[in-house]
């Protein structure tokens, strides 16, 4: 069997992201990329095939390392340069990485700032199904059919008993 590379793979996870993660101008995407020496977040408005900010390690300086502390500084970093050019709420494209380390961090410190990832925030319109719904939940009575009118409601079924294990007879 042929092994599959990890690039290939992370690949077709970012393809399937994509499919699904949009930009606008009123809710950007944020596009987080990471390689083995840097790591590069940029704003994008996919309507208008526009980056509106970015920035990266490189950009950053910092000390070069590529860990989670540093991960930490460029959020904070693209989310104030962000911020100065008015967004205030995003999605987030993880490309196809895990959302856990420095991808986290990265959005961690971006909600910091105060920018809105839009994982937290639950649907307007479920929230008011849910409010209505249970009113009427409990003013509706149980409909009963016509053929079920003049008959008794079932019994529950009582439990199986159980039985006593057989004891077994010693042979000699």
């Amino acid at each position: 069997m042929k092994q599959v590379d990890r690039k290939l793979c992370r690949s077709r996870r970012h393809d399937r992201v994509r499919k699904k993660v949009s930009g606008t101008a009123e809710r950007p995407r944020l596009s987080i990329m990471i390689s083995n020496k840097h790591m590069y977040v940029q704003f994008i408005d996919d309507d208008k095939a526009v980056t509106l900010a970015s920035a990266s390690t490189v950009t950053l300086g910092g000390d070069g390392k590529n860990n989670r502390a540093t991960a930490k500084l460029l959020g904070k970093h693209v989310g104030e340069i962000a911020l100065g050019k008015g967004i205030r709420d995003v999605v987030v494209d993880r490309g196809g990485y895990k959302f856990h380390g420095r991808l986290k961090a990265i959005t961690d410190a971006i909600r910091e700032v105060g920018i809105s990832t839009g994982t937290m925030k639950e649907p307007e319109a479920t929230k008011e199904h849910e409010t209505s719904k249970a009113p009427e939940e409990a003013k509706a009575p149980e409909k009963v059919k016509e053929q079920d009118k003049g008959r008794e409601p079932k019994k529950a079924k009582e439990p199986a008993k159980t039985r006593e294990p057989v004891k077994m007879k010693e042979t000699k």
